[in-house]
């Protein structure tokens, strides 16, 4: 019997952390040295942050994380995988998120989709996420995505990972 697995998109599948830069950039003619935010929530470490994620355009044109593609490609044939995002907070990301794995990730199919408030209603044998919030919470196993709001900060007894890479060697 296949593991369930559970993917977080952003800041696992996709670059979120590129595109606040990129729209801190176009708002202030700058972008923020990553080491200045590091350990900082999101929210801290960019004042429009929930501005961006409102804008039309903020998910759907996230770059996606290196390596990506071809684990979770690899891992939809080895596991029971669901792509699991907290997106009901701003309601456009659901579609944005949408179009944006049916463009990357066209091996997922609409039943491997879920968006939801929390992922606290979410299980499964493993999650991979880049929020504390959600692992701390979740009945598996769990593999935290190295980001950097969540550097500095101690596992919790959660699997780091750098990148996806990791990710596979720790799951075959």
């Amino acid at each position: 019997m296949k593991k369930r697995l559970i993917v977080d998109i952003d800041g696992v599948l996709a670059d979120i952390y590129g595109q606040f830069r990129k729209f801190e950039l176009e708002d202030f003619g700058h972008n923020q040295d990553l080491s200045k935010i590091t350990g900082k929530l999101e929210e801290e470490a960019f004042v429009n942050g929930e501005i961006y994620m409102a804008t039309q355009g903020f998910f759907r044109h996230a770059a996606v994380i290196k390596g990506s593609v071809e684990a979770i490609e690899k891992l939809n044939q080895t596991h029971d995988l669901f792509i699991v995002s907290a997106a009901t907070k701003f309601p456009n990301s659901m579609a944005e998120k949408q179009e944006w794995l049916l463009e990357y990730f066209p091996f997922i199919t609409w039943e491997q989709i879920v968006f939801c408030g929390t992922k606290e209603i979410i299980k499964g044998d493993i999650m991979i996420d880049d929020h504390f919030k959600n692992l701390d919470k979740f009945y598996g196993q769990t593999i935290l995505f190295s980001q950097p709001h969540n550097l500095n900060r101690i596992e919790n007894g959660h699997s780091r990972v750098t990148n996806w890479k990791e990710i596979i060697k720790l799951l075959s």
